[in-house]
């Protein structure tokens, strides 16, 4: 009978005739050790200052067109669903492993090293962890920016609706009257008359929209709020 081929010694016995088992490590151990100077460095520029914004350097025949945003295209989504668009030495949060290993391909893809990095994300994830979803890009130049990488959950599907009102003053009032004209048809008929007039539903409505926009005001100053086209690119937090 003939015995069965363990591949595995074969591969074992195929290796020793070329690599001592020392060599393998230490061959591995500096591999790693130069990966992890490489991921050291991408992260030191993320952190630092990049004024004005560079111009990385890419091989074009290499980029995927569906990953080319211009400025204009980011700002339209950071207004619409109340985002930031930063520099990623504001981003507060751990950059994924998966984020810097495409850098990693990028830059050797590309043969450059890639500066200037910026970040689509909620304001609060600036500052605390959450579940949204970042967007990593790199400059190209002319206004426009490469994605590299998306991580996280997606945003909640109604983030557009909440955001609206606050994307200009225009809408914030026009939602005021909305709300008020709402509040004013629920109070019961004949609260303060036997019946309800044209004249007294007026009142009533002044009275509501008076309160509400009061209180969205108190709120909008106290808390250092502002409009989506003033914060989508602002690094500062009562901006």
């Amino acid at each position: 009978m003939l015995r069965r081929t363990n591949i595995e010694q074969k591969l074992q016995q195929s290796r020793s005739r070329t690599v001592q088992e020392k060599d393998i490590l230490d061959q591995v151990r500096e591999i790693l050790s130069q990966d992890d100077l490489k991921e050291d460095a991408i992260i030191a520029r993320m952190k630092s200052p990049q004024k004005p914004t560079p111009r990385n350097t890419f091989d074009f025949d290499q980029l995927e067109t569906d990953k080319i945003y211009h400025v204009d295209q980011i700002r339209e989504i950071c207004i619409n669903y109340r985002l930031r668009f930063l520099d990623t030495r504001y981003f507060k949060n751990e950059i994924p492993k998966e984020a810097l290993n495409k850098i990693k391909q990028l830059e050797k893809d590309h043969d450059t090293t890639l500066r200037g990095f910026k970040i689509v994300a909620p304001s609060k994830m600036f500052k605390l962890e959450n579940a949204d979803d970042p967007l990593l890009f790199a400059p190209i130049g002319n206004g426009y920016f490469y994605l590299i990488h998306k991580w996280g959950n997606d945003l909640n599907a109604f983030r557009r609706a909440w955001a609206w009102p606050f994307k200009s003053f225009e809408n914030l009032i026009f939602c005021t009257i909305l709300v008020s004209l709402l509040a004013a048809y629920l109070v019961p008929s004949g609260l303060f008359s036997k019946d309800t007039t044209g004249v007294q539903f007026v009142l009533i409505f002044f009275f509501t929209f008076k309160s509400i926009a009061s209180m969205v005001l108190y709120y909008s100053f106290a808390a250092g709020k502002n409009f989506n086209t003033a914060i989508w690119n602002s690094k500062y937090f009562n901006a």
